[in-house]
């Protein structure tokens, strides 16, 4: 019997071997941290041998084939010695997409991808099709695809994810864009991670598509020097001459062959430039599937945002607050400031991965009045943002935060948590910081 090792007992590990069991392996899980009561419960329901706390290399060590659930790092110590023994490490992704025949829509980029995922999503599910949503959000795929039978899958996939998959193929693959982030992961070279991201593009054929932002200097970069096998479908505000989406005349229009779709922005549930682009990009993907334009369009109108990101909190004496705790990297909150109407009360901060703030000086400059900094250690913040006249102030907990800020406000001011940075230092995680954000403004 081939004998599977899952490293992580969380969503993506749990599901993993929840898979691998119904396929007739011999599974063993590991995670050197305390494995969550809910997976817990799971995994001894399924009868599956674990442990928490450590990771004991003689039961590893014997796997004929590992999945490596995202969070861990390769270079941590029990990868290495896996790569040493030459034993092959899949991700969650590649080992599930072995065990179904469902189309599978994946979308990846530095920003945007949670929420175009919810979109796409909403949309075929509107439409009637059989679809499972997975990857960071929903359940694993390896447990739906053990649990479930369904006929489509939107696939959300971040580059730790794609860094584990070979022969898997998405038949609709969205890369919405790539800023710097997760440098502290890939050795702190662009190009490393640039690199992760095309994997979404890696196994497809002319029969498959390929839907991305046209105007995206660092796609357009590697398309130049890439040979391409998907049929393209790019997106920009402005048409081209092989944008299969754009925008004319306040119109969103998607034009694939002789079908053409439009419909006014001023229409359209997500506002913000970055969401068009969402917009487009989901549009795209939907009708690549045929799905009518009318459930295209009522579905673009009658989507709800997605937490945490750009989330109207609440307005305490003419101050609005504004919770974007999804926004882990530079480019996330500069689209945040970009949307921003009013001067604002940025709170930044956490765990950094390795951040250039170059890219939001010019709208801190411009749209900030003042900065709360939010981290176990500012000293990177103080270093860039010190000399730009701005009032600043520091805090090591969010309730500190949302009172600084609020103290620094103005009647008509936003208070905005973008925090550019992981949450990993004072947080469980961005969704537990939202969720502080949240509480910590409702008390005012």
């Amino acid at each position: 019997m081939k004998r599977i090792v899952i490293l992580g007992a969380g969503e993506s590990g749990t599901g993993a071997a929840i898979l691998a069991q119904k396929q007739g392996f011999d599974v063993f899980v590991s995670d050197s941290s305390a494995v969550k009561p809910e997976y817990r419960q799971m995994l001894e329901s399924a009868g599956i041998r674990w442990e928490e706390g450590r990771h004991t290399e003689a039961d590893i060590l014997q796997a004929d084939e590992v999945v490596k659930s995202p969070g861990i790092p390769d270079k941590a110590p029990i990868v290495q010695a896996l790569r040493e023994r030459g034993i092959p490490i899949i991700s969650e992704i590649e080992f599930a997409g072995r065990y179904t025949d469902a189309k599978m829509i994946c979308v990846t980029g530095s920003n945007g991808k949670t929420t175009t995922t919810m979109l796409i999503y909403h949309i075929l599910k509107s439409a009637g099709l059989n679809v499972g949503l997975a990857g960071n959000v929903g359940q694993s795929l390896a447990l739906q695809v053990a649990a479930c039978s369904y006929d489509y899958y939107v696939v959300e996939l971040s580059s730790f994810q794609l860094d584990g998959m070979t022969e898997f193929k998405a038949d609709i693959a969205v890369l919405l864009n790539i800023t710097p982030d997760h440098l502290d992961r890939y050795d702190y070279k662009f190009q490393n991670y640039i690199d992760s991201k095309f994997r979404i593009i890696q196994n497809q054929t002319e029969q498959d598509a390929f839907i991305y932002w046209e105007n995206d200097p660092v796609i357009k970069a590697e398309l130049a020097k890439r040979e391409i096998h998907s049929t393209l479908y790019p997106f920009a505000l402005e048409r081209g001459e092989k944008t299969k989406a754009f925008v004319e005349k306040e119109q969103l229009v998607i034009q694939i062959l002789n079908s053409v779709f439009s419909m006014p922005l001023s229409e359209l549930a997500l506002p913000g430039t970055h969401n068009t682009y969402n917009s487009m990009a989901s549009g795209l993907a939907a009708s690549v599937l045929d799905v009518k334009k009318e459930v295209i369009r009522e579905s673009l109108k009658g989507f709800h945002p997605v937490e945490h990101r750009l989330e109207y909190v609440a307005t305490v004496r003419n101050v609005r607050f504004v919770n974007d705790s999804k926004a882990t990297n530079v480019n996330s909150c500069w689209y945040a400031l970009s949307s921003m109407k009013t001067p604002t009360v940025l709170i930044l901060g956490g765990l950094d991965k390795g951040n250039d703030y170059t890219e939001i000086e010019q709208l801190v400059h411009e749209k900030v009045r003042a900065l709360v900094f939010l981290g176990k250690d500012n000293t990177k913040l103080h270093d860039f943002f010190d000399k730009r006249g701005k009032q600043i102030a520091d805090a090591r907990s969010m309730e500190e935060a949302v009172r600084a800020a609020y103290g620094l406000a103005l009647e008509g001011d936003t208070v905005l948590l973008s925090p550019c940075c992981a949450s990993f230092d004072l947080f469980k995680s961005y969704e537990d910081r939202g969720q502080q954000f949240k509480e910590c403004v409702r008390k005012l």
